[in-house]
């Protein structure tokens, strides 16, 4: 009897699912091409992105091997490839001095990545960790300078340093960049504290850390990311800072930047672009490599706190 009854039943739901079912391999259909198109358009997106941002790039080295005289020419890569102009960069015949201003720029954004570095993981430490007045007025205030406008500036520190004989020299240039590359150090850095659990700190103590061993011990090697990140930023900062240097330095002491703006021609008047374009490659390559072999500490410090 229950069998009797049972089949049309069985029945039924088997002819219901037969109708489904290809109502439901036509749904996995048109989700698989949804998906599809939509993998589409975002391989199109990123490359259009990354060709649009690497155009420019990519014209400066094509012109960088380029001879002199075929400087416009608009096909795609030079027909006849040339090492000249990377040559005539670090010729000093024509008063250029590339190479003593790489080494200028080497050392003043090393030296102001070091001082920024040093000064700005306590104050990231205490503005993150720390109570006391007017905190808040503090890190506004340090926000606020970011924005300052350099040009601003550049009259009263060029008197300043005339005055007290700085002019021309390291730390003219250092000075400077320390103060706008400090406050990027600042907020990067306070941002990373902030995300770091009481828990960690509080556990030294109690295993008789004193404040300073706990910070040093614990917290450091914790934020060792942020730091190698925030290190990296301001060196590129430092490195791409012109306003101020192409006021506050001399023919001894300008950085890249200013060395460039400067290249001077074989012939007067001439402006010698496939040199320069040659130079722009030499300066942007040790920025390519160095983020290239770190981007996955650069991710990793931008990205840390950010997911509990």
């Amino acid at each position: 009897m229950s069998s009797t009854v049972g089949t049309p039943a069985v029945a039924a739901a088997a002819a219901k699912d037969s109708m489904d079912a290809p109502l439901l391999t036509e749904g996995h259909r048109r989700a698989r091409r949804a998906h599809g198109w939509s993998l589409v358009r975002t391989y199109i997106s990123s490359a259009v992105i990354v060709i649009w941002c690497l155009a420019p790039f990519y014209w400066m080295a094509a012109t960088a091997f380029r001879r002199s005289d075929a400087t416009f020419e608009t096909t795609l890569w030079p027909t006849a490839p040339t090492w000249d102009n990377f040559t005539t960069a670090f010729s000093t015949e024509m008063g250029n001095h590339f190479g003593r201003a790489l080494m200028n720029s080497l050392i003043v954004s090393s030296v102001s990545t070091i001082i920024a570095l040093a000064f700005g993981v306590f104050a990231a430490y205490a503005l993150a960790r720390l109570d006391f007045p007017f905190k808040g007025f503090v890190m506004g205030f340090i926000l606020g300078a970011s924005m300052f406008p350099g040009v601003a500036l550049i009259s009263p520190l060029f008197k300043l340093f005339t005055d007290i004989g700085w002019m021309g020299t390291y730390q003219a240039l250092i000075i400077p960049a320390v103060s706008f590359v400090l406050p990027l150090t600042v907020y990067t850095l306070t941002s990373f504290f902030r995300e770091l659990p009481w828990e960690l700190e509080e556990a030294a103590r109690i295993d008789g850390c004193s404040p300073a061993q706990a910070f040093v011990k614990i917290m450091m090697p914790l934020a060792a990311p942020a730091v190698f990140t925030t290190a990296i930023l301001a060196f590129i900062a430092s490195w791409n800072e012109y306003l101020m240097a192409s006021v506050l330095s001399n023919d001894k002491t300008q950085t890249v930047t200013v060395a460039i703006a400067k290249f001077a021609g074989a012939q007067p008047h001439q402006e010698p672009y496939t040199a320069v374009m040659a130079a722009g490659t030499i300066v942007t390559i040790p920025l390519v490599i160095l983020v290239l072999v770190f981007q996955r500490r650069i991710v990793s410090g931008l990205t840390t706190g950010s997911v509990k």
